[in-house]
């Protein structure tokens, strides 16, 4: 594992996840919102995002953060990337994980975000979370179709799948070093 995408819905744990992979790992992560947004919630320019995203790809390792396959750089990722997780959770646990999230770190800015972008209560991305399974989810399954066979899929429905990968791949990990 070199280059890994964590992709999925909205509230689903994928930051979460993404910097305990780094932990353990010691892979650096990217946020690919930290990337994209520009302080005050501003979406940053297509080709300007597209510099950045094809600039983070280039390096030899990462974990990255986040779906955003609509740009040129979408493809890119995918072709360096060794390694995708995909947490296809419930609405329903997706939406429990942004209303806790919103209740954990409202008004502040959280770590994998761009500075200005402090945590809000935002209707339109509960829509967008809310309706996620139907209008993103087709979108990531044809994503995933361009997968050649020499790079992982890995698919959580459940957080408990994650937690569990998360605890094999460190005792993995731990037995390594001691060989």
């Amino acid at each position: 594992m070199q280059r890994v995408l964590v992709m999925g819905s909205s509230g689903s744990g994928k930051s979460t996840f993404a910097r305990r992979l780094s932990d353990i790992t010691g892979i650096p992560t990217v946020s690919i919102d930290a990337i994209f947004w520009k302080p005050g919630w501003i979406e940053s320019e297509t080709e300007e995002f597209r510099s950045r995203m094809t600039e983070a790809a280039l390096q030899p390792k990462w974990i990255m953060d986040g779906n955003y396959t609509r740009t040129g750089a979408g493809e890119l990722r995918r072709e360096l990337s060794d390694t995708i997780i995909w947490f296809d959770l419930p609405r329903a646990a997706c939406m429990l994980g942004i209303l806790g999230r919103i209740a954990r770190t409202y008004g502040r800015v959280r770590p994998e975000m761009a500075e200005g972008c402090p945590e809000k209560i935002d209707l339109e991305f509960f829509r967008y979370v809310w309706t996620y399974r139907q209008q993103q989810r087709p979108k990531l399954l044809a994503y995933f179709e361009g997968l050649r066979s020499d790079q992982s899929l890995v698919c959580f429905t459940d957080r408990g799948q994650a937690d569990d990968y998360l605890k094999d791949l460190a005792l993995k990990q731990n037995v390594a070093s001691i060989h």
